[in-house]
């Protein structure tokens, strides 16, 4: 397994084709006030797959803060690997949009991948005061 795309942007779509369409990717927002609210924004997912690793995968993504509290729920899915005989690998793209995101506090937040319950990697996002 290897993930080529593991990101926070602005937008992402996946057309019918599969193509994975991201806009703006970032990792600080800046903010005059505490609390904050990011109107739109969305975590984006490109998962390449070996022949060997076909069928099912369980997906987990945590977005939390410096202390492990959720700043929303997690987001559990399953997806289905399947692709022909004599392809090398297939890809898996998954967007999770995420609407009126409230952050309470400046400082660092994580988005943690894990997959079939193993944690993969995670992504920093920074939270800072704008003066």
């Amino acid at each position: 397994m290897n993930i080529e795309v593991f990101s926070l942007c602005d937008a992402a779509t996946v057309d019918a084709a599969g193509k994975l369409n991201v806009l703006g990717a970032f990792d600080t927002i800046w903010s005059g006030k505490m609390p904050t609210v990011y109107p739109q924004c969305a975590i984006v997912l490109r998962i390449r797959f070996e022949s060997i690793e076909r069928g099912e995968h369980r997906v987990t993504v945590n977005f939390v803060d410096l202390d492990g509290k959720h700043i929303i729920p997690a987001a559990k899915g399953t997806i289905n690997i399947d692709f022909p005989d004599g392809e090398r690998s297939g890809s898996a793209n998954l967007v999770f949009n995420l609407q009126m995101l409230k952050l309470e506090n400046y400082g660092e937040y994580s988005i943690d991948l894990a997959i079939d319950s193993r944690k993969e990697v995670s992504l920093p996002l920074l939270v800072r005061e704008r003066k």
